[in-house]
């Protein structure tokens, strides 16, 4: 088994209003020899903005600011911004996060040209009901059914006058353009989806989501089939180019009779091809095992989100039980090895 270093907790919540309830699910991009840090901040009542530090180096924090980057401004983002991932392509930086109004959870984007200040693209993933997401869906390959429990919302479609929509979360673009397009990661439970080709995010419209999901089957990326993922997956961190091919961080979740155990997992995709899975660990990268990670808002969560590498170490930055922020390192080359080794 691939030996993983825990460096322990590396941010916690302070007095501050904006983040008093705790911080979590950090994006990370390396710059020279610092991290940019961008993580979720979580204020009395669950509303969450998103808070920013920089770190010299993998580990130092250097600056922490003392009110939140982005915050809430509009309907669809009312109750927060949650988890964002970040990467940059080309020259712009694209930040996406998960906004929530208190009833829908959706993939949002936003960019920038110097990580300071941020345009808000708005929701990029498909705004619709459950019904109308299984009708597309299912319409000429069998879905698996796994969608109608974790999707259905106990068949309550609407709630304080708003429309209860299917909820797509994760949303993590791949760090350059493959064959000059764009392509991204998406979660609807308990599957990860890809979506690839598209020259423009105004591509992303209500008709091209409707031919996405006419042929959803296809645009899965893959699937929970092992005991630690057999519930459901998630995208992580920003897939990470490397000679072998994609790295993709996840998590995977495991659901025992008393509670919901989520592990950081490792996968390898193909260079030209993401849509190829080329090896996957069969076991988890590493789990929650330390006690800032069994206990806290959420217990027994590792929910890796940031990733950056300082020679051939690979730093992952996770959420640990929904309170805090840690870091965990392992050997890039040493992981690549160990997944080899359970090459398809």
């Amino acid at each position: 088994m691939i030996k993983v270093k825990k460096h322990g907790v590396i941010l916690q919540q302070t007095n501050l209003n904006f983040e008093n309830e705790g911080v979590l699910n950090p994006a990370t991009i390396r710059e020279g020899n610092f991290v940019h840090m961008f993580y979720r901040a979580v204020s009395k009542s669950n509303y969450s903005s998103i808070g920013y530090c920089r770190l010299m180096g993998p580990l130092e924090i250097e600056e922490r600011m003392k009110t939140p980057l982005l915050f809430p401004e509009l309907d669809y983002e009312s109750h927060g911004m949650e988890d964002p991932r970040i990467v940059k392509i080309e020259d712009l930086y694209y930040l996406t996060y998960t906004a929530y109004d208190g009833i829908n959870a959706l993939g949002a984007l936003a960019t920038s040209e110097d990580l300071v200040n941020f345009k808000k693209v708005g929701v990029i993933v498909p705004q619709l009901e459950y019904e109308e997401f299984d009708e597309l869906a299912d319409s000429t390959d069998l879905l698996d059914e796994k969608y109608y429990r974790y999707n259905q919302h106990n068949n309550i479609i609407e709630k304080q006058g708003t429309k209860i929509m299917l909820w797509d979360k994760d949303v993590i673009f791949f760090p350059r353009k493959i064959n000059g397009k764009f392509c991204f990661l998406h979660r609807i439970k308990p599957e990860i989806q890809i979506v690839t080709g598209v020259e423009s995010l105004e591509e992303l419209t209500e008709e091209f989501w409707k031919k996405y999901l006419l042929n959803f089957n296809n645009n899965v990326l893959f699937s929970p089939t092992l005991e630690h993922e057999m519930s459901y997956i998630g995208g992580g961190c920003p897939p990470i180019e490397t000679e072998a091919g994609w790295l993709i961080i996840y998590h995977g979740v495991h659901v025992s009779v008393k509670n919901y155990i989520y592990s950081a997992c490792a996968a390898l995709f193909d260079i030209d091809n993401p849509q190829i899975e080329i090896a996957r660990l069969p076991y988890p990268l590493f789990v929650p095992e330390e006690i800032w990670e069994l206990k806290g808002d959420v217990n027994n969560v590792c929910f890796p989100t940031g990733a950056v590498v300082f020679d051939d170490i690979l730093y992952i930055y996770y959420g640990a039980a929904d309170e805090r922020i840690a870091c965990a390192s392992v050997s890039l080359s040493e992981l690549l090895k160990e997944l080899m080794l359970y090459k398809k």
